[in-house]
């Protein structure tokens, strides 16, 4: 699929588990569950997928995932499948981490960023080394320091080495990226 100057790709880099009752809300178990199982603690199985966007000099995925940084904890609490993962996702339209330019963060939850930064040498660095990462600075700031209620969605070292390293840009929502783009 094509829009404007950009080629859209989607690829998948895992699976995960959340609880079904607190992802449905007021929905009754017995509607959602029809398209939706819940496993024997009542999670339900969701997917890490991410937009590629292409034009001749660009290359943007948005948001990163889950990664791999966790734990073997937090891997059996959210019953990670790994058997996909963003570098097997990449591959599969011809892509390495290297090629990606720039990375869209919608919002700073660590399902959505925690493919933004690897383990490397026993330090955590940027997992897309020639990108700039760009994310609302509304968002930054309440995931540095979140509610008591939200505090587990966020994992400071998704996001903040980050801006250690030089990468993260912040947006306002009303910068204008490209031509086509705007945040």
């Amino acid at each position: 699929m094509k829009i404007g100057k950009y080629e859209l790709n989607i690829i998948t880099s895992g699976y995960f588990g959340l609880d079904g009752g607190a992802m449905f809300g007021v929905i009754p178990k017995p509607l959602w569950q029809k398209t939706n199982p819940a496993d024997e603690i009542n999670r339900i199985k969701l997917s890490t997928r991410h937009l590629i966007l292409e034009s001749d000099s660009k290359k943007i995925i948005i948001d990163t995932g889950m990664g791999n940084k966790m734990d073997e904890k937090f891997r059996q609490i959210y019953n990670v499948d790994e058997s996909h993962s963003m570098d097997k996702g990449l591959s599969k339209i011809g892509y390495k981490r290297d090629d990606i330019t720039d990375v869209f963060l919608t919002h700073l939850h660590f399902d959505h960023t925690g493919g933004s930064t690897i383990i490397e040498n026993g330090k955590v660095v940027p997992a897309f080394p020639n990108a700039k990462y760009y994310v609302q600075k509304k968002q930054y700031d309440w995931a540095i320091n979140p509610s008591d209620k939200d505090k587990a969605s966020y994992i400071k070292d998704n996001f903040v080495p980050l801006l250690d390293e030089g990468v993260l840009i912040f947006t306002s929502g009303d910068e204008q990226f490209d031509d086509e783009i705007q945040f």
